[in-house]
């Protein structure tokens, strides 16, 4: 190792050369603690799991918000709209029952 500084001719201080060292050292202590993270691979599956979880929890749970922000209001405007269809024509509907009701007790004595 040299301790002439890259093509300036002049000598490096101690005091230099040991603040080199130490940032060195801290690089090489940066790369070691990257290179350890990447080898750990049951840390990787750990994370790569959480991050699975966390994103299927996030889904269900704007899934469950959307079901429940859209059921009561459909549901309520379904029946609101045949309790007027049943209004307008209730002879209609009237009808239809009783014919529903006859088939029923046909096939039930029918047996």
């Amino acid at each position: 190792m040299s301790t002439e500084q890259e093509g300036s001719g002049q000598q490096k201080s101690p005091e230099q050369l040991r603040e080199e060292i130490k940032e060195t050292r801290e690089e090489l202590g940066d790369t070691v603690e990257a290179l350890a993270e990447k080898a750990d691979v049951k840390a990787q599956a750990k994370d790569r799991i959480s991050a699975v979880k966390e994103t299927a929890q996030q889904k269900k749970d704007e899934f469950v918000s959307k079901a429940k922000g859209a059921s009561p209001d459909s549901a309520s405007t379904g029946v609101q709209q045949v309790a007027a269809t049943v209004q307008r024509q209730p002879v209609a509907f009237t009808a239809a029952g009783a014919f529903a009701v006859g088939v029923l007790f046909g096939r039930l004595l029918g047996r």
